[in-house]
């Protein structure tokens, strides 16, 4: 049985203070040592070795919310996978939805990104998911395909094997709506038939596959009992201690 990975996008939120004082209620509130699942928190980027040295001796991962592909060099703004790994960064989100639609990015440069993100490490979190009138038009299934296959492409089994893949309905992220779970679960076992295509049913049985979108402490427990679902990629909700201790609960 797939172990349950819920994961915190912390988006442009939190500075140092609003980090120290959020992921000591997060630890405080749960037993961390003994979780049922997997946790993982993204805070941004000004936040990560704070969040890492709080958080060392704690089965709670680190993640980071974006990198480049290259390895160095002129691209200001940008951060390397090594500068993540070296302050403690074991996932790194990408491809999600605004870095999509807000910045441009594209499936061959997420490729990229993904192949870099392996070759260094880290362990991709990669984000899928429709547009309102793209699921209105019926062409949700299309526009997945097209983002996993252009985006995992190259991408071996073994490294297929240390990915998880968010599906994330962009109309459902921050907007309060929230894909049924029936809606969700559709669509996470059509993402699984097509690592099937690609891998074969040893990865696709095994790749963890996250709902993100508007996921809260009441909708949680019944995304999460779906076959398919195998835990949350959680916005607004990882910004409170209690909301996201709930959902953690929900496993």
């Amino acid at each position: 049985m797939r172990r349950k990975v819920i994961a915190g996008n912390w988006k442009m939120n939190n500075d140092l203070k609003e980090t120290q004082n959020l992921l000591s209620r997060l630890t405080s509130g749960i037993s961390v040592n003994n979780l049922n699942c997997d946790v993982i928190v993204c805070p941004a980027f000004t936040s990560l070795f704070e969040a890492y040295t709080l958080l060392k001796d704690t089965k709670i991962k680190l993640g980071a919310q974006n990198m480049y592909f290259e390895t160095s060099g002129a691209f200001t703004g940008e951060i390397s996978a090594a500068m993540l790994k070296s302050v403690g960064c074991e996932y790194v989100i990408l491809g999600h939805s605004e870095r999509r639609n807000i910045f441009g990015e594209t499936d061959e440069l997420i490729n990229n990104k993904i192949k870099k993100a392996n070759a260094s490490g880290l362990k991709p979190i990669f984000c899928v998911g429709e547009l309102l009138e793209e699921r209105e038009a019926g062409i949700t299934e299309k526009v997945i395909e097209k983002q996993i296959r252009s985006g995992l492409k190259d991408i071996s089994s073994e490294e297929m094997g240390n990915m998880i893949i968010a599906y994330e309905p962009v109309w459902a992220i921050g907007t309060g709506k929230t894909a049924s779970p029936e809606q969700a679960e559709e669509v996470h076992k059509f993402i699984r038939s097509l690592i099937n295509d690609k891998c074969g049913a040893s990865i696709s049985e095994n790749i963890i596959i996250q709902y993100g979108g508007s996921v809260n402490n009441k909708n949680a427990r019944e995304l999460l009992s779906q076959k398919d679902i195998d835990g949350a990629l959680i916005g607004g909700a990882s910004l409170k201690a209690d909301s996201f201790i709930d959902i953690i609960q929900a496993t």
